[in-house]
């Protein structure tokens, strides 16, 4: 996850302590998908069911949901556009 990278070296630049907590907490989340995927909301302006997102602090956790997997699309910050995206 590129974007979780990008993040964690924002973060870092004034709290390294915060950085590295909230790795972890990003990556609990997405270990907790496998069992609990749909405790989360659909994305709003995709409007799709399986494509889902948790909150975490200020950032989306954004994911895919299949039959036999849980695919993480991105980790971005709640302000941001997702029509900003270029995927």
């Amino acid at each position: 996850m590129a974007d979780l990278g990008e993040i964690a070296d924002y973060i870092a630049r004034d709290s390294p302590h915060y950085a590295s907590t909230f790795i972890i907490e990003i990556r609990r989340a997405a270990r907790s998908l496998r069992r609990f995927a749909f405790r989360s909301r659909a994305v709003p302006e995709v409007g799709r069911d399986d494509v889902r997102e948790l909150l975490i602090s200020n950032y989306r956790l954004i994911f895919q949901v299949t039959s036999d997997q849980v695919k993480i699309l991105a980790v971005i910050h709640g302000a941001r556009d997702l029509s900003e995206r270029s995927e």
